[in-house]
């Protein structure tokens, strides 16, 4: 598959696949003064010359900027958004849009870095710069419960795709923090003692063990169980790194993005980089690999671009443009 590319009005935060359509995509955007234009629903579809484009399906107009974005892992048309006023978000995006989303979740006292949808459950987090970590499920107006034991910035929350009885999260206090819901309970925490604190955490979808977490240019993968010292370091990026997941398809296939422009993909068995895409003109802050076509990546960035393409040693664009 060739690269696709979809310029937009405003600056892309965050992007993710569909789970239940391999066709269908999610856009977080803001802008630099943190106003934006909100959710993008994006369609991939194939062109008459045998390509593909990507066309808008819905946008779902926010107020405020948009900081993540993820869709419902038990629900097709449902999302929910973290936005910089620190209100979280759940869209229907099966309905036309409006101006109100399904609802609308206002506990947090610092704007939301970050959301992520339990795989196994109905039930979703949002992490704040309030320090805060809450467990909310849709049909509850309140959060369920409040994790509080980081004393700075919660910038990223990741779900274990094997225990999703268990999460992880990034903090600017140089801590990762491990926790289990099923009795609201703290773990322990892996201290990453980086000066910059930490941007991004994500699970291997093969262990439920190693975990990868993204501090300044530096991105390192940890086995949970000894947390003494990484497994792997990679520091190849030349700026801070934004995001980071590994591989649904590959075990040993980590992906990440960063202020530098680029797109890494990288293997932490050979411990060594696999490709770099210079794709971006700007600072890139969301990927997400697709869970039905292997190697499928997309990327969004301040450059008002999302790019989607296979990952390969080359790949062409594909001159097809739409605007949001």
């Amino acid at each position: 598959m060739p690269e696709i590319r979809l310029w937009t009005r405003y600056g892309g935060s965050a992007v993710r696949f569909s789970r239940f359509d391999d066709s269908r995509i999610l856009v977080g955007t803001r802008d630099l003064f943190n106003s934006g234009l909100g959710l993008h629903v994006l369609q991939l579809c194939p062109t008459p010359w045998g390509g593909s484009a990507i066309n808008e399906v819905a946008t779902f107009r926010t107020v405020s900027g948009v900081n993540d974005c993820c869709w419902s892992q038990s629900h097709q048309s449902l999302a929910v958004s973290a936005l910089t006023d620190g209100t979280v978000k759940l869209w229907d995006t099966s309905l036309p849009p409006a101006p109100q989303p399904t609802s609308i979740f206002r506990e947090h006292s610092g704007e939301v870095r970050s959301v992520d949808w339990n795989p196994a459950g109905d039930c979703f987090l949002s992490a704040s710069s309030d320090a805060t970590i809450k467990f909310w499920t849709p049909g509850r107006c309140n959060s369920y419960y409040t994790f509080q034991e980081h004393t700075d910035k919660v910038n990223a929350v990741a779900w274990n795709a094997i225990q999703p009885h268990v999460f992880a999260s990034a903090s600017d206090d140089y801590t990762v923090g491990l926790w289990d819901v099923r009795d609201s309970r703290f773990l322990t925490h892996i201290n990453v003692c980086h000066p910059g604190g930490l941007a991004s955490c994500n699970w291997n979808k093969y262990s439920e063990f190693l975990l990868a977490t993204a501090s300044g240019t530096s991105i390192r993968v940890w086995d949970i169980r000894t947390t003494q010292m990484p497994l792997v370091d990679f520091s190849s990026h030349r700026r801070n790194v934004c995001r980071i997941c590994f591989s649904p398809h590959r075990a040993n296939v980590l992906l990440s993005c960063s202020v530098d422009y680029t797109v890494r993909t990288w293997d932490i068995q050979a411990q060594a980089s696999i490709a770099t895409y210079n794709l971006h003109d700007d600072s890139v802050y969301g990927i997400d690999m697709s869970v039905h076509a292997a190697d499928l990546i997309a990327s969004v960035g301040r450059d008002n671009v999302v790019n989607v393409w296979r990952a390969s040693p080359s790949h062409q664009r594909l001159q097809h443009f739409s605007h949001l």
